[in-house]
């Protein structure tokens, strides 16, 4: 399938310019180029329409072109995704790129009872105009929002997977996300969040995560038993659904930026990843197609998908290095 992108500029009312615009490409399914018209747009190829759209959230300070690899992949599907860049002064001092995060709806008082994704609102918004007027018009299927996210943007993606905030949205996905809480916000040492648990949901992650285990001292601990285990708790402890539809997804030797491709040498983050153990493609390749065959289950409702995701777990066993489920 020939996949193409676009770029839109959306602007956020609650932020201050000159922090307040995201610049979002949209990928979609596309027909054959008309070589009679190279400065337009190629038309969308409707054959799967509609399409489910999936809103990815990046990790802190890393560009959308990170996860271009992932986009070709779920579109290739028969999906729209929807990567986007936002400059932002989430932290007062500090400028980055940010998956758009809400730091007041973490206070212990508030936590779980409104939205923490500052972008999502304006990009729910720039949807629906795109399914009114142009190429995706009338080709979105704006009830099947997935939300998804690595790092940070997996915790967001997680987080707001929330009918009571947005009822579009039907799943979620994160690689590397968890729901430990920071200390320096008023909670105690090592306490998990728990989560809405309201939509299906698959945690993915790295046994060789060198981010999560050498941040520890955020949640008030001096190490993790494992690189993993905050994602681990997450799921045991945050996730209360028990509809056979919610999954633990952990990839031997991945590391947090195997999720990645490119990765940024200029990241001072990476500097405390883990070297991986496997090949860094062959993860890539198992994880999209974990998160394509996720969505073909549980929002398209393919109930072929179901063996299919079996078996891709199956014949993986040197990757997958423990799979749950509940």
């Amino acid at each position: 399938m020939t996949v193409r992108a676009f770029w839109k500029a959306v602007k956020v009312e609650d932020a201050q310019p000159p922090h307040d615009t995201i610049h979002l490409k949209v990928f979609y399914p596309a027909l054959t180029a008309d070589n009679q018209q190279p400065f337009s747009l190629d038309k969308a190829n409707p054959d799967k329409a509609p399409f489910p759209v999936v809103i990815f959230f990046s990790g802190v300070n890393c560009n959308l072109a990170m996860y271009e690899w992932l986009a070709l992949k779920l579109v290739a599907r028969g999906l729209v995704v929807v990567l986007f860049n936002w400059l932002s002064e989430n932290i007062p001092g500090s400028v980055a790129l940010t998956p758009g995060v809400n730091l007041a709806a973490f206070a212990p008082d508030l936590y779980g009872t409104i939205p923490s994704a500052s972008a999502l609102p304006s990009l729910l918004a720039e949807l629906e105009q795109l399914n009114t007027e142009g190429i995706l018009a009338n080709l979105l299927d704006l009830q099947k929002i997935v939300l998804g996210g690595h790092s940070a943007g997996g915790r967001v993606a997680l987080e707001n997977a929330n009918p009571q905030f947005f009822d579009q949205v039907a799943a979620a996905f994160s690689y590397g996300g968890h729901t430990a809480a920071p200390v320096q916000v008023g909670y105690e040492p090592s306490t998990i969040l728990s989560l809405p648990s309201s939509v299906p949901m698959l945690l993915m992650g790295g046994t060789r995560d060198g981010v999560i285990a050498n941040n520890s001292g955020i949640y008030g601990i001096n190490a993790w038993s494992s690189a993993a285990t905050p994602i681990i708790r997450t799921f045991k402890e945050a996730i209360s659904r028990e509809q056979d539809d919610s999954y633990l997804v952990l990839l031997e030797g991945a590391n947090h930026f195997s999720f990645v491709d490119p990765l940024d040498s200029t990241l001072r983050v990476a500097a405390l990843d883990y070297t991986p153990t496997q090949p860094q493609a062959q993860i890539r390749s198992v994880i999209a197609n974990l998160v394509g065959l996720f969505i073909d289950l549980h929002v398209r409702q393919e109930s072929k998908a179901s063996s299919q995701l079996e078996r891709l777990l199956e014949d993986n066993n040197a990757l997958i290095a423990s799979f749950e489920q509940k």
